[in-house]
């Protein structure tokens, strides 16, 4: 008898080691061992865009957006030149025409600062609105995207969302708002990004915030507002479009990014250069070679206004989720440490350095300097631009580009380097120590650089032609 129960147990084992392990047909599952990402470096990417609506007129449909959110008390944000002007008119009219209840801020300052993000975010938080509608350029969005984030974390203190090592850096899981993005400039795609830049007075530099949460809802891209941009605003932002598209297209790629997040909640907006949008940032790059001066150059020319306006959304979803590198990193000491120099055509009270004007001084340098590592990737964005690249050795793709790059910006009529917006060699050092801490971009170059690299770039930017 206890032979046959010892059977009949043994029998029963052998069947529960049989037995299918699928979690479809069994009550247990054990979980497979995760095995780690190799070298620490970052083995995905994600794609994080804004809805995208486009058309000529296509702002009259505003209104009609904010009735089917059932908005009761909206915000609309932007700044005291463009209250007057068509764009703000056209929202004024949809908001007016549906019945929608709304207050205006129209202190947002051009190039912005902690303080103006404060001011707007404090008039965000007393309002208590349920939905946001930004009409203006990247100034007037990403100060709209900061409000909306600080007025649904009411508790936070302000260095909390920014990126370290200014801040902290900490992830958004707090729920916002409904925020419509009305482009009125075509250079920065901030309507399709979840990133607002801002000065840092303190330390004299250009810092932000950068999180998928901050992204519009959606970004209404009509290019009748791109008709009333003068023509070095239409420079200067077609500037940022060409760079966007070259630093995204240049950047270090997305598996070689480290460190590898724990949490997909950890993984940065700026991931790298990736196959989706290494395609937005050269179709973009296309366009800027066949329409920007155009655009420029006449006001009347509608087709090119309206395709740069296309192009710059089309590199801010590449930027947006690849990142951008040294011109822009660069870029924020440019910016933030300007003296006296004033852009034409910007009614500003202040002086001011165009953002896209920063950005753009220091490009032939810096593809010069990272064209080591990837270098087709450098000849292919020269040939593009307009390079005779068929007699081009890889070794020379970066000073090929480099000089593409400053014929394109000498046709143009492009300020002749830094030394032409009021800076010399001996703010190099200054220069140096406000890129230092854009290390959110920086670390995308595809190329490591050293501080006397950094000295080299500014040194080599002074003067372009």
């Amino acid at each position: 008898m206890a032979a046959g129960r010892e059977r009949a147990a043994r029998l029963l084992r052998q069947l529960q080691l049989a037995a299918c392990r699928c979690p479809s047909h069994s009550h247990t599952y054990s979980q497979v061992p995760e095995q780690p990402a190799p070298g620490g470096t970052d083995y995905a990417f994600e794609m994080a865009i804004s809805n995208i609506r486009y058309g000529a007129g296509v702002t009259k449909e505003v209104g009609m957006d904010l009735q089917n959110l059932g908005a009761r008390r909206v915000c609309l944000m932007t700044d005291k030149n463009l209250c007057q002007l068509p764009p703000v008119k056209a929202v004024l009219n949809s908001l007016a025409k549906h019945g929608i209840n709304f207050q205006m801020y129209d202190n947002v300052r051009v190039e912005p600062t902690d303080q103006s993000f404060l001011d707007a975010i404090e008039f965000a938080k007393k309002g208590e609105f349920d939905a946001y509608v930004a009409v203006g350029g990247g100034s007037v969005m990403d100060t709209c995207k900061a409000a909306n984030l600080y007025a649904a974390s009411p508790a936070s203190d302000f260095l909390d969302y920014v990126n370290a090592p200014i801040g902290k850096g900490k992830p958004v899981t707090v729920p916002l708002k409904p925020l419509i993005a009305v482009p009125t400039t075509a250079g920065t795609g901030s309507e399709t990004t979840g990133v607002a830049i801002f000065d840092f007075k303190e330390l004299k530099v250009k810092t932000g915030i950068a999180s998928r949460a901050i992204k519009p809802t959606l970004g209404i891209v009509d290019p009748l507002h791109t008709l009333s941009m003068p023509e070095r605003v239409v420079a200067n932002s077609g500037f940022d479009v060409l760079c966007h598209a070259l630093e995204s297209y240049t950047a270090l790629p997305y598996d070689q990014r480290s460190p590898c997040p724990p949490n997909p909640l950890s993984r940065p907006a700026y991931q790298g250069s990736n196959p989706i949008s290494d395609v937005w940032a050269l179709h973009a790059l296309h366009i800027v070679a066949k329409y920007l001066k155009r655009a420029i150059r006449n006001p009347e020319d509608h087709e090119a206004r309206a395709r740069m306006h296309l192009a710059s959304a089309f590199a801010g979803i590449g930027f947006g989720n690849a990142g951008v590198h040294l011109c822009h990193g660069m870029s924020y000491p440019i910016s933030g440490l300007v003296k006296t120099y004033k852009a034409k055509d910007y009614n500003v009270d202040h002086s001011l350095v165009p953002h896209g004007l920063s950005v753009v001084l220091t490009s032939p340098a810096v593809f010069a300097f990272t064209a080591q590592i990837r270098p087709e990737r450098h000849l292919e964005a020269a040939e593009i631009l307009g390079a005779d690249i068929r007699r081009a050795r890889t070794k020379e793709a970066g000073l090929v580009l480099a000089e593409t790059l400053r014929k394109f910006l000498f046709d143009l009529d492009v300020d002749d380097g830094l030394a032409a917006i009021g800076y010399s060699t001996a703010d190099i050092p200054a220069l140096v120590q406000g890129t230092l801490p854009q290390e959110r971009v920086t670390k995308l170059s595809p190329r490591p650089q050293t501080e006397e690299d950094l000295a080299a770039l500014f040194e080599a930017s002074m003067k372009l032609y």
